[in-house]
Protein backbone atom coordinates (compact mmCIF):
# COMPACT_ATOMS: atom_id res chain seq x y z
CA UNK A 1 0.00 0.00 0.00
CA UNK A 2 1.36 3.52 -0.82
CA UNK A 3 0.61 5.11 2.40
CA UNK A 4 1.28 8.87 1.76
CA UNK A 5 -1.35 7.85 -1.68
CA UNK A 6 -4.02 6.31 0.56
CA UNK A 7 -4.26 9.43 3.34
CA UNK A 8 -4.21 11.66 0.36
CA UNK A 9 -7.58 10.12 -1.11
CA UNK A 10 -8.95 9.69 2.71
CA UNK A 11 -8.20 13.41 2.96
CA UNK A 12 -10.01 14.72 -0.12
CA UNK A 13 -12.98 12.72 0.45
CA UNK A 14 -13.85 13.52 3.98
CA UNK A 15 -13.09 17.15 3.24
CA UNK A 16 -15.31 17.81 0.65
CA UNK A 17 -18.07 15.65 2.83
CA UNK A 18 -17.13 18.40 4.92
CA UNK A 19 -17.35 21.27 3.12
CA UNK A 20 -20.77 20.72 2.56
CA UNK A 21 -21.69 20.40 6.09
CA UNK A 22 -21.49 16.68 6.69
CA UNK A 23 -19.67 15.08 9.48
CA UNK A 24 -20.44 11.30 11.12
CA UNK A 25 -21.37 11.69 14.65
CA UNK A 26 -19.96 9.00 17.52
CA UNK A 27 -23.28 8.99 19.92
CA UNK A 28 -21.42 5.95 21.78
CA UNK A 29 -18.80 8.38 23.43
CA UNK A 30 -20.99 10.57 26.25
CA UNK A 31 -22.91 6.97 26.85
CA UNK A 32 -23.72 6.10 30.34
CA UNK A 33 -23.13 2.52 29.86
CA UNK A 34 -21.05 1.17 27.06
CA UNK A 35 -20.10 -2.56 27.66
CA UNK A 36 -17.79 -3.08 24.14
CA UNK A 37 -14.26 -4.59 25.24
CA UNK A 38 -11.97 -6.24 23.68
CA UNK A 39 -8.20 -6.76 22.94
CA UNK A 40 -5.77 -5.02 21.28
CA UNK A 41 -1.75 -5.25 20.73
CA UNK A 42 -1.31 -1.42 20.22
CA UNK A 43 2.28 1.08 20.78
CA UNK A 44 2.40 4.04 22.54
CA UNK A 45 4.70 7.36 21.35
CA UNK A 46 6.97 9.17 23.01
CA UNK A 47 5.98 12.56 25.53
CA UNK A 48 7.54 14.68 23.09
CA UNK A 49 5.25 13.53 20.26
CA UNK A 50 2.10 13.26 22.43
CA UNK A 51 2.70 16.44 23.33
CA UNK A 52 3.65 17.65 20.33
CA UNK A 53 0.00 16.54 19.30
CA UNK A 54 -2.08 17.91 22.25
CA UNK A 55 -1.07 21.38 21.25
CA UNK A 56 -2.85 20.86 18.03
CA UNK A 57 -5.68 19.19 19.65
CA UNK A 58 -5.72 22.28 21.98
CA UNK A 59 -5.61 24.77 18.95
CA UNK A 60 -8.76 22.38 17.55
CA UNK A 61 -10.52 22.27 21.01
CA UNK A 62 -10.72 26.63 21.05
CA UNK A 63 -12.90 26.20 17.56
CA UNK A 64 -15.11 23.05 18.71
CA UNK A 65 -15.02 22.44 22.38
CA UNK A 66 -17.78 19.90 22.13
CA UNK A 67 -15.93 17.39 20.17
CA UNK A 68 -13.80 14.29 21.72
CA UNK A 69 -10.18 15.23 21.73
CA UNK A 70 -7.80 11.88 23.13
CA UNK A 71 -6.44 13.25 25.93
CA UNK A 72 -2.42 12.80 26.02
CA UNK A 73 -2.62 9.46 27.95
CA UNK A 74 -4.85 7.82 24.83
CA UNK A 75 -2.98 8.72 22.03
CA UNK A 76 -1.81 5.49 20.72
CA UNK A 77 -1.02 3.68 17.53
CA UNK A 78 -2.64 -0.12 16.79
CA UNK A 79 -0.54 -2.48 15.63
CA UNK A 80 -3.56 -5.05 15.34
CA UNK A 81 -7.04 -5.07 16.89
CA UNK A 82 -7.14 -9.05 18.33
CA UNK A 83 -10.84 -8.91 19.30
CA UNK A 84 -12.14 -6.14 18.10
CA UNK A 85 -14.92 -4.40 21.02
CA UNK A 86 -18.43 -5.77 20.73
CA UNK A 87 -21.02 -5.66 23.87
CA UNK A 88 -20.50 -7.94 26.87
CA UNK A 89 -17.05 -9.01 26.23
CA UNK A 90 -14.77 -10.04 29.41
CA UNK A 91 -11.41 -11.46 29.87
CA UNK A 92 -13.16 -14.38 31.82
CA UNK A 93 -14.24 -15.52 28.31
CA UNK A 94 -10.02 -16.05 27.03
CA UNK A 95 -6.72 -17.34 28.78
CA UNK A 96 -4.87 -14.31 28.54
CA UNK A 97 -1.53 -16.13 29.22
CA UNK A 98 -2.26 -17.91 26.01
CA UNK A 99 -2.76 -14.85 24.22
CA UNK A 100 0.36 -13.16 25.37
CA UNK A 101 2.88 -16.08 24.88
CA UNK A 102 1.38 -16.13 21.28
CA UNK A 103 2.19 -12.35 20.60
CA UNK A 104 5.99 -13.21 22.21
CA UNK A 105 6.65 -15.61 20.22
CA UNK A 106 5.87 -13.75 16.58
CA UNK A 107 7.64 -10.90 17.88
CA UNK A 108 10.93 -12.95 19.04
CA UNK A 109 14.14 -11.42 17.89
CA UNK A 110 11.85 -8.80 16.43
CA UNK A 111 14.19 -5.25 16.79
CA UNK A 112 12.21 -1.70 17.65
CA UNK A 113 11.58 0.31 14.47
CA UNK A 114 10.99 3.46 14.02
CA UNK A 115 7.58 5.24 12.97
CA UNK A 116 7.20 8.61 11.39
CA UNK A 117 4.11 10.79 12.62
CA UNK A 118 3.68 13.50 10.08
CA UNK A 119 0.08 15.49 9.31
CA UNK A 120 -3.26 14.59 9.19
CA UNK A 121 -5.70 12.80 7.37
CA UNK A 122 -9.54 12.56 7.91
CA UNK A 123 -12.47 10.18 7.85
CA UNK A 124 -16.20 11.48 7.69
CA UNK A 125 -15.97 10.69 11.67
CA UNK A 126 -12.75 11.37 13.00
CA UNK A 127 -8.99 13.30 12.78
CA UNK A 128 -6.08 10.93 12.37
CA UNK A 129 -2.38 11.46 12.74
CA UNK A 130 -0.35 10.34 9.53
CA UNK A 131 2.09 7.42 10.49
CA UNK A 132 4.53 6.06 8.44
CA UNK A 133 6.75 3.03 9.07
CA UNK A 134 10.49 3.12 7.96
CA UNK A 135 10.90 0.02 7.00
CA UNK A 136 8.94 -3.59 7.03
CA UNK A 137 8.96 -4.44 10.68
CA UNK A 138 5.50 -2.89 11.27
CA UNK A 139 4.03 -5.31 8.81
CA UNK A 140 6.09 -8.70 9.48
CA UNK A 141 4.43 -8.42 13.18
CA UNK A 142 1.13 -7.46 11.43
CA UNK A 143 1.18 -10.87 9.26
CA UNK A 144 3.20 -12.58 11.92
CA UNK A 145 0.01 -12.55 14.51
CA UNK A 146 -2.29 -12.89 11.37
CA UNK A 147 -1.09 -16.38 10.66
CA UNK A 148 -0.22 -17.22 14.30
CA UNK A 149 -3.51 -16.49 15.50
CA UNK A 150 -5.50 -17.92 12.33
CA UNK A 151 -3.95 -21.45 13.05
CA UNK A 152 -4.19 -21.06 17.37
CA UNK A 153 -7.88 -22.01 17.54
CA UNK A 154 -8.24 -18.42 20.42
CA UNK A 155 -10.86 -16.29 19.64
CA UNK A 156 -10.23 -13.65 17.99
CA UNK A 157 -11.65 -11.13 14.85
CA UNK A 158 -8.40 -9.96 13.21
CA UNK A 159 -9.39 -8.39 9.78
CA UNK A 160 -13.39 -8.96 10.43
CA UNK A 161 -13.93 -4.99 10.33
CA UNK A 162 -11.10 -4.43 8.10
CA UNK A 163 -7.33 -5.40 7.68
CA UNK A 164 -5.31 -2.75 9.20
CA UNK A 165 -2.48 -1.59 6.87
CA UNK A 166 -1.75 2.36 8.05
CA UNK A 167 0.14 3.21 10.85
CA UNK A 168 -2.39 5.95 12.10
CA UNK A 169 -3.77 7.16 15.52
CA UNK A 170 -7.10 8.58 15.95
CA UNK A 171 -7.20 11.78 17.82
CA UNK A 172 -10.54 13.24 17.32
CA UNK A 173 -13.07 11.92 17.08
CA UNK A 174 -16.62 13.55 16.21
CA UNK A 175 -19.91 13.86 18.73
CA UNK A 176 -21.69 16.30 18.38
CA UNK A 177 -23.05 18.92 15.89
CA UNK A 178 -20.43 21.67 15.12
CA UNK A 179 -20.55 25.09 15.80
CA UNK A 180 -17.82 26.88 13.64
CA UNK A 181 -17.27 24.56 11.28
CA UNK A 182 -15.55 26.74 9.25
CA UNK A 183 -12.94 27.63 11.57
CA UNK A 184 -11.91 23.69 12.42
CA UNK A 185 -11.54 23.10 8.98
CA UNK A 186 -9.29 25.71 8.50
CA UNK A 187 -7.27 25.03 11.28
CA UNK A 188 -7.14 21.46 10.42
CA UNK A 189 -5.92 22.01 7.33
CA UNK A 190 -2.95 23.56 8.46
CA UNK A 191 -1.45 20.69 10.52
CA UNK A 192 -2.17 18.86 6.96
CA UNK A 193 1.66 18.39 6.77
CA UNK A 194 3.42 19.17 10.45
CA UNK A 195 6.03 17.07 11.45
CA UNK A 196 4.70 15.31 14.76
CA UNK A 197 8.06 13.88 15.48
CA UNK A 198 9.93 10.17 14.25
CA UNK A 199 9.97 7.58 17.33
CA UNK A 200 10.98 4.30 18.25
CA UNK A 201 9.06 1.24 18.92
CA UNK A 202 10.49 -0.52 21.49
CA UNK A 203 7.76 -1.96 23.74
CA UNK A 204 4.28 -3.10 23.04
CA UNK A 205 1.33 -3.41 25.19
CA UNK A 206 -1.24 -5.82 25.10
CA UNK A 207 -4.43 -4.76 26.66
CA UNK A 208 -8.26 -4.99 27.34
CA UNK A 209 -9.59 -1.99 26.19
CA UNK A 210 -12.91 -0.18 25.43
CA UNK A 211 -13.92 1.26 22.34
CA UNK A 212 -11.76 4.23 22.53
CA UNK A 213 -9.11 3.21 24.35
CA UNK A 214 -9.61 5.52 27.60
CA UNK A 215 -7.23 4.84 30.46
CA UNK A 216 -10.10 4.54 33.32
CA UNK A 217 -10.86 1.09 31.81
CA UNK A 218 -7.66 -0.10 29.93
CA UNK A 219 -5.61 -2.89 31.69
CA UNK A 220 -2.29 -3.77 30.36
CA UNK A 221 -2.04 -7.61 30.15
CA UNK A 222 1.45 -7.51 29.16
CA UNK A 223 3.57 -5.55 28.16
CA UNK A 224 6.79 -6.62 25.57
CA UNK A 225 10.19 -5.53 24.64
CA UNK A 226 11.23 -5.38 21.13
CA UNK A 227 14.90 -5.72 20.53
CA UNK A 228 17.96 -2.84 20.09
Amino acid sequence: MDLEQHYHQLWTRSVQQFESGHFEYDTMIDAPVDSRRGITLLARPPLTVRTAIEAMLSNLKASEPEQYYYPITDIHLTILSIISCYENFSLSLIDTTQYAALVQEVINGQKSFKIQFRGITASPSCLLIQGFPLDNALKKIRNGLRQRFQNSGLQHSIDKRYAIQTAHSTVVRFRKPFIHPDDFLQKAKTYREVNFGMFDVNELELVFNDWYQKTGTTTVLERFRLGE
